[in-house]
């Protein structure tokens, strides 16, 4: 059976990208629908930046063919602020509008956005009610169990915004004061999917970041797909593994050095094409440790690579990295 999302068909277990700031920009969204990601969606945006007309916030609208099916996720502390981005949101033409109700970080949180509103369950119930009405579009909510270990309301959250209309539920397995500490736990996920009222697909989040992992926690929490984040920095490749995996039973080969080399360099040049030289080359120094993660003494590259802004010479150290490192075949022989 296929999952949906309105009439947007993900297959039957879809692989999701996470919203990630600073992270899930064009460029890495393109590294990762290579590696055969389901479904994406852009960075949170804010609903004050976007109603602003703030450049930052207006660049994140960005969006691109290649990349459907993809939502826009949107975070904010007023409805009516919520319910203008979301009429912006649309005209950028996603396929669906994503609300965010689970990012722990301060400067969010402390606004009465993001997982604030878990402390206020009536205020997101009618914030969701003014999303679904303001678009068209499909809309879903990303979310986390509860704000601590004393309130885990998402069960209630759960078959309340599916009332007023969602259509898709994504669950990080951890509170916010957990931040991202200690371990994601799904156990409340799966209450949430055995429940009888619930008929919106439900994903889980947190802590996948292996094949056999994934295959595991499909079965042991019965989700209807799951979303990947941190462990697709630095290695997009986490998609077509785990579809593989699920699909043979088999571990892929992990990428080679030249593979590596080879998305690094086309992230990069994605990154330089839709940021320009400047910043493009600048966003990129926070990846390449992850790229090359396990390469033994990688570091000297590293620090050449972080410090240089002349493009050719960015291409003619990966080079040489390809070249110092081509023998190393796979993770295994790394470790």
């Amino acid at each position: 059976m296929s999952v949906k999302i309105g009439n947007i068909d993900l297959g039957e277990f879809p692989l999701l990208l996470a919203p990630m700031e600073d992270v899930s920009d064009p460029p890495f969204r393109f590294v990762c629908k290579q590696s055969g990601v389901d479904m994406m969606y852009t960075e949170f945006i804010s609903s004050e930046g976007l109603i602003r007309d703030a450049a930052k916030s207006r660049q994140k609208l960005d969006i691109f063919e290649y990349e459907r099916p993809i939502g826009i996720q949107i975070f904010g502390s007023e409805i009516s602020t919520m319910q203008e981005a979301t009429e912006i949101a649309t005209l950028a033409k996603p396929d669906l509008i994503d609300i965010n109700y689970g990012c722990p970080v301060k400067q969010v949180a402390c606004k009465g956005a993001g997982s604030a509103l878990l402390q206020d369950i009536d205020k997101m119930v009618k914030m969701t009610e003014a999303v679904v009405k303001a678009t068209h579009l499909p809309v879903t909510v990303k979310t986390r169990l509860g704000w601590d270990d004393n309130t885990k309301n998402v069960d209630e959250v759960a078959e309340r915004l599916q009332d007023i209309g969602i259509q898709a539920l994504t669950i990080h397995g951890r509170t916010r004061s957990q931040m991202y500490k200690g371990e994601a736990d799904w156990r409340m996920i799966r209450d949430i999917k055995r429940n009888p009222r619930i008929k919106i697909p439900v994903f889980g989040n947190g802590d996948v970041d292996s094949p056999q992992k994934a295959l595991d926690w499909r079965r042991e929490f019965e989700v209807d797909g799951i979303m990947i984040g941190r462990a697709a920095i630095g290695y997009p490749w986490i998609f077509r593994e785990i579809a593989h995996f699920f699909k043979t039973g088999e571990k892929l080969a992990g990428p080679t050095v030249a593979e590596r080399v080879s998305v690094c360099r086309t992230h990069l040049d994605k990154s330089i094409a839709w940021k320009g030289p400047k910043v493009g080359i600048f966003e990129m120094r926070r990846h390449y440790a992850n790229y090359f993660k396990g390469l033994p003494d990688f570091k000297n590259y590293r620090m050449l690579l972080v410090k240089e802004d002349n493009i050719e010479i960015i291409h003619a150290i990966l080079d040489e990295v390809a070249d110092k490192y081509h023998h190393l075949l796979l993770e295994g022989e790394m470790a």
